[in-house]
Formats: C-alpha cells, sequence, structure tokens
C-alpha cells in the first residue's frame, strides 16, 4: 500500500473516518549483512519516503512495536534498514516476509494529499448518476498510472486510471469515494456495462 497520493479536494480528518494509526509501508524481504540490516520492499510513494523515516513498526500480535531506524540507505528499488534492537543476522533472518508500519503521525503530507489506506473499503459511485459501482478494494502504482480494483456485483474489476482522475471528486473526509464521470478516462456507462456484464 502506497503511502499517500495526490489529487484528493482534502485531507483526511480523522474525526469523520476510522483510520489505523500505523500505515504498511514495506516488507522485508531479505537480510543485509551479518549485523542484522534488512532488505525492504517499498510500498511507499518512493523508496526515498522509506528511507527517510526515523521509526518504524513490527506487529506482533495485536501490538505494534517500535524500532529506531539507526541507518537507512536505498540500494536499486530496495530499502536497507538498521534497526535498533535487531543485532545480528539470525534475528534479521526471523523478519523475513513481516510488514513493515509507520506512524501517520510521523509522515507529513501535503494539503490536497491523501493517504491510500484511508480509501480502501469505500463505495466508488458515479457523480453524474449517483449510482454505487462497487467497492474500491485495492489500489496498484504502475508508475504513470494507478489500477483500481473495484468489487462489484459481478466480480471484482480492475480499472487504470491517470493520476488526476479522481482529482476534484475525491473526498476522503466522505463515506463515500465519489468517480469522476470523466469521458477521456472512464467511460461510466462502459464500466457499468462490464460491471453488469453487458
Amino acid at each position: 500500500m502506497f503511502f499517500y497520493k495526490k489529487g484528493a479536494r482534502k485531507t483526511c480528518d480523522c474525526d469523520k473516518m476510522s483510520q489505523s494509526k500505523y500505515l504498511e509501508c514495506g516488507k522485508i524481504v531479505n537480510t543485509h549483512g551479518i549485523r542484522g540490516g534488512i532488505k525492504l520492499e517499498s510500498w511507499c510513494d518512493s523508496p526515498e519516503d522509506l528511507a527517510s523515516l526515523k521509526k518504524v513498526f513490527l506487529k506482533k500480535g495485536a501490538e505494534y512495536i517500535c524500532h529506531k531506524v539507526k541507518r537507512a540507505s536505498i540500494f536499486k528499488q530496495f530499502v536497507l534498514f538498521e534497526l535498533e534492537g535487531i543485532t545480528d543476522i539470525d534475528m534479521a533472518n526471523a523478519l523475513r516476509g513481516r510488514v513493515v508500519y509507520a506512524d501517520r503521525d510521523d509522515i507529513s503530507i501535503d494539503e490536497g494529499d491523501f493517504f491510500i489506506a484511508d480509501i480502501i473499503g469505500l463505495p466508488v459511485i458515479d457523480l453524474e448518476s449517483g449510482k454505487e459501482l462497487g467497492e474500491l478494494t485495492d489500489v496498484l502504482n504502475l508508475g504513470a498510472s494507478d489500477l483500481y480494483e473495484i468489487k462489484t456485483e459481478g466480480g471484482n474489476i480492475d480499472i487504470e486510471l491517470l493520476d488526476d482522475v479522481f482529482g476534484e471528486a475525491l473526498d476522503v473526509n466522505r463515506t463515500e469515494n465519489l468517480l469522476e464521470n470523466a469521458a477521456a478516462e472512464l467511460d461510466a456507462d462502459a464500466l457499468a456495462n462490464e460491471i453488469h456484464g453487458n
């Protein structure tokens, strides 16, 4: 899950939405060196975003355990961390496959940006007709565009959209995710036909 996305009309309002304090920011894919270093796949907008964190969290049961980042660097598309409390290769190896979290309070985002995690699970509604098209279940970054996975009555569909399609239509303070009927990027009638198998 990526940290944040540009294009929302408003930033999130924690009083109006149920939001997790902790955001998924990457996954430990390997060890690095013999002194407890770990190699992470970044799920942030960029590896630099992940590498800039001063602390990260690992989940143990229902608890999030804080680990200060002693050293961070970027290697290709990966991030290399040395974490406080992880001191040898055996400890690091035991963390393979674990998801790493960040505290949302440690991440500054610009006005108009939002966290992807805050829109997952919201209904997708055509602004023109007001019709609910389905539920947003995932957003995958493809580089120049994003892939929005929508769960519908007829099954899951993937819609590739350019960055600005949600634009002014997206307000994460609301309990719905409004999808702008932008013909150049997404034909709502074609989406409705695909959803209903016509």
